[in-house]
């Protein structure tokens, strides 16, 4: 993905990391997109990774989720026919924002739709705010 973003935008910069030990200072950043990223953690994960979050966005700082809502963990063979397994954690909304308050984020906006073609499940997006 970080390189289809760097051939159609190589005005941006972008870097690989890991949402655990993210590579900035604490309060450096404004804003962070994390679409459909958090589904592969594990749930007892998501503390820590939203903790790291919160550490590198600075006071009022955004935080935009991207997620399938639902509550069985989901295992995909051959996504889109590659030879890789991939497990999904699905998320309820109201769980998400408790457990993001529990990180220091006030959810200020939330959205859940119905499945698309293809889809067999809900999507939900969570904007959340650094306090």
């Amino acid at each position: 993905m970080v390189a289809v973003a760097r051939e159609k935008f190589p005005e941006l910069s972008y870097e690989v990391g890991s949402m655990t030990a993210l590579d900035r200072p604490e309060g450096s950043l404004a804003g962070i997109l994390a679409f459909y990223s958090i589904i592969h953690l594990p749930p007892q994960r998501r503390p820590e990774v939203f903790a790291e979050f919160r550490r590198v966005l600075g006071a009022g700082g955004w935080l935009l989720l991207g997620f399938q809502v639902g509550e069985e963990p989901v295992l995909v063979e051959r996504p889109l026919g590659h030879g890789v397994s991939v497990d999904f954690q699905r998320l309820h909304p109201e769980r998400l924002a408790e457990s993001l308050a529990d990180a220091g984020f006030e959810v200020r906006a939330s959205l859940v739709r119905e499945p698309e073609e293809g889809e067999r499940t809900q999507h939900a997006h969570a904007l959340a705010r650094a306090r």
